[in-house]
């Protein structure tokens, strides 16, 4: 097997994880509260912040302001799948993701939500 089909089956047989996370300004305690269905797209959530791009515009004046070093992003919760049955993973990724708003609270003073 060639080089590049062997990369493709491992890319295939890659596992991808969904869950939620959370971004933390060290400086002021402030945090957001997010998810993705693939957990590697915070790579492009970051991405954005870093050229200026994201949508959060408080989000985005402090990273400008405080720089990347004042946040720290952690995962907080993977999405648990079924194994078998009916599984719908947006709404239960929706569902985990709304547990963690209610808990974290990260709105206001206290977060960019």
């Amino acid at each position: 097997m060639d080089h590049k089909k062997e990369l493709k089956e491992m890319y295939k047989e890659m596992q991808i994880e969904a869950g939620v996370f959370t971004m933390t300004n060290t400086q002021t305690g402030k945090l957001f509260v997010g998810s993705f269905n693939n957990l590697k797209r915070l790579n492009g959530f970051q991405f954005m912040l870093k050229t200026n791009t994201h949508t959060n515009k408080v989000l985005q004046a402090d990273y400008n302001l405080y720089g990347q070093e004042a946040f720290e992003v952690e995962i907080v919760e993977y999405l648990k799948k079924k194994e078998e049955g009916y599984f719908d993973e947006k709404k239960e990724l929706e569902k985990l993701e709304q547990k963690w708003l209610e808990t974290l609270k990260p709105y206001g003073e206290r977060g960019y939500n």
